[in-house]
């Protein structure tokens, strides 16, 4: 994906959650006959703007697009004319402000719920939870895994999918529990496994922890037949096309799809000499992969996925889908679960449990938009729904300055009876803008050394 396309895609979800965010604070406001003065989607200089409503409402977009605010009338900024007093936010009782400060936060994970439910509603198609045989050496193996097992069950939770697996280990992976698991092997045949997890490093949660653990995806065999091509990838620039079959990699036969990705792997950044057959007419194509940084090995990529045959859909993927009601309630534990794993996973970065480059900035997550914007809508659609949910955790951290802080504030007032001292709160704020600094230096930090490191 192009670099405009990334930016697009990245401007867009920003777009989407800063106006889901906003709308929560605007709309409780509203409920509360609170007079919102502006609706602003981004900072500084307004680019547009529009004056709707009765109470002329200023709608606006500015020119730094990294976040937005909601101004409600308060004597605290500017003077109220007194037919108005009843409706400046600073007028309203501590419930409500609580309330219009909160709506914020819960806009951002009901957001989440509606995309979640829908996407159960619809119905995707998502990869079998059917394991290849692990690696020597490997809690997988140490458990007893073997090729062509399908997991049924985890402590008793039914698993309907890899993703759904994926999910499962990885918070588990995070408490270091142990784990009993149900399988079903390409007999029939049922038995449970004990996977323990309690040694496991939460350093290594920085790589895939499923490849860590040995959990890999079992793929049957496939022929080396191109199937979709990446814009702009290596195999597009070289000139292959869909439907082009490999039969050799620098001389050496290919004759599956595993041993063309062995010979692309290895050759990271490095010419490779690939014998093709397209159309029944042989020819050869250099290919120059690209050197991508995976855990710690550097290996090649030419952004070309295989062609697959109906019979490979039939065995390997499911369709997940889900009724309104039921939906509905797996949107709400997923949206749950994830923002209580992002809570742990802060709790374990402040411990010096689990490392600091987990934190993200807006470089990854630009990153992250465009690729899931590539994938199509429904990938999009569950990255805004997970950006939400963080967005909506970080938004409730006890920290002056963001949501968190003020009703951090509005606790304190309710425990003593009256509101916190100016001081208390110019302090909160110095206090606030330090810890947001440091956390951005972190954040950009951690972007700027994965684009170095690929």
């Amino acid at each position: 994906m192009s670099v405009v396309q990334t930016i697009v895609a990245f401007v867009i979800a920003l777009g989407i959650l800063i106006v889901v965010h906003e709308y929560g604070h605007y709309l409780a406001a509203r409920l509360c006959n609170v007079k919102v003065l502006r609706f602003s989607v981004g900072f500084g200089r307004p680019l547009a703007v529009w004056r709707l409503g009765r109470d002329q409402t200023e709608w606006s977009i500015a020119a730094v697009p990294f976040g937005g605010y909601v101004k409600m009338l308060d004597e605290r900024e500017a003077a109220v004319a007194p037919e108005e007093l009843g409706r400046a936010f600073n007028r309203q009782s501590v419930g409500r402000r609580f309330f219009i400060v909160a709506a914020g936060p819960v806009f951002n994970f009901m957001f989440a719920i509606a995309v979640y439910a829908g996407l159960f509603m619809y119905g995707v198609p998502e990869a079998r939870p059917i394991v290849a045989d692990p690696p020597m050496r490997t809690l997988a193996a140490a458990a007893g895994f073997h090729a062509g097992d399908t997991v049924r069950s985890i402590d008793g939770e039914a698993i309907d999918s890899w993703q759904t697996l994926r999910w499962r280990v990885l918070q588990s992976a995070l408490q270091r529990e142990s784990l009993r698991v149900e399988v079903q092997d390409a007999g029939g045949r049922i038995s449970t496994l004990r996977l323990d997890l309690q040694n496991y490093a939460s350093e290594d949660l920085e790589q895939d922890a499923l490849e860590r653990i040995g959990l890999r995806l079992y793929r049957p065999r496939l022929d080396p037949v191109l199937g979709n091509l990446v814009a702009g990838s290596p195999a597009q620039r070289a000139g292959l096309a869909s439907g082009d079959r490999v039969f050799a990699a620098d001389g050496k036969p290919i004759e599956s799809w595993e041993a063309m990705v062995q010979a692309i792997r290895n050759r990271p950044g490095k010419p490779l000499r690939l014998e093709i057959e397209r159309d029944g007419v042989h020819s050869a194509v250099v290919v120059t992969p690209d050197a991508v940084k995976v855990n710690s090995e550097i290996i090649g990529r030419i952004g070309a996925a295989p062609l697959l045959p109906p019979s490979f859909a039939e065995r390997i993927l499911v369709r997940v889908q889900f009724g309104p009601v039921e939906s509905v309630v797996k949107g709400i534990a997923k949206t749950y679960d994830i923002a209580t794993f992002s809570l742990r996973m802060l709790g374990r970065m402040l411990l010096g449990q689990v490392s600091w480059k987990h934190l993200s900035g807006p470089v990854t997550i630009a990153d992250f938009a465009g690729q899931s914007a590539q994938m199509g809508w429904v990938s999009y659609l569950s990255f805004l729904a997970l950006i939400s949910i963080s967005l909506g955790v970080l938004n409730l951290l006890p920290i002056p300055l963001l949501d968190g802080g003020h009703l951090m504030y509005y606790v304190a007032e309710i425990i003593k009876g009256s509101p916190v001292s100016e001081r208390v709160v110019e302090l909160g704020q110095r206090v606030g803008l330090a810890l947001l600094l440091v956390l951005m230096a972190f954040a950009f930090y951690n972007d700027i050394n994965r684009l170095f490191s690929g």
